[in-house]
């Protein structure tokens, strides 16, 4: 791909106010040089699954720029953006509509004239023992990133 004279800048997005005024850790850059792109990124975090978050984050953002920037809603963004996602990431093809689960008809018993008989009282040793709780889940969420706390602005 040939470039013109102003494809030899850079052209780089401008850090939020909030960044500036507050500071911060750039944690990922990603950029586009002849169709190539390019990807800088801090080692952030010790859990590589943090990322995951990151970029599910990201993906959510990046949905709701394409639903107030052109015709699609949120979800139709964010749903193209997850099948591109895991279609280059080797995942199968999902259906495009999801599947509906149909009723179970539940089991009704047969209505009869006679009374209802009631259940044999239980004893103590007829009883049967609690279940042991489950062991909570080892691994437990975290954060994505903590907000610094604001530092002073100098005077001027």
């Amino acid at each position: 791909m040939a470039r013109s004279t102003d494809d030899a800048i850079y052209h780089a997005l401008p850090i939020t106010d909030d960044a500036l005024a507050n500071g911060g850790v750039e944690i990922l850059r990603a950029g586009l040089i002849d169709d190539e792109l390019f990807v800088t990124a801090r080692h952030a975090f010790k859990d590589p699954a943090t990322w995951g978050e990151v970029l599910a984050d990201i993906t959510r953002r990046l949905a709701q720029i394409y639903s107030l920037e052109t015709d699609l809603t949120e979800a139709e963004a964010l749903a193209e953006i997850e099948e591109a996602y895991a279609a280059d990431l080797g995942a199968k093809a999902m259906p495009k509509t999801p599947a509906r689960r149909t009723a179970v008809p539940k089991k009704v018993a047969p209505k009869t004239s006679a009374p209802a008989k009631k259940p044999p009282a239980r004893t103590n040793a007829a009883r049967p023992a609690a279940a042991k709780p489950r062991a909570a889940s080892a691994k437990a969420t975290k954060p994505v990133a903590k907000k610094p706390a604001p530092r002073p602005r100098a005077k001027r």
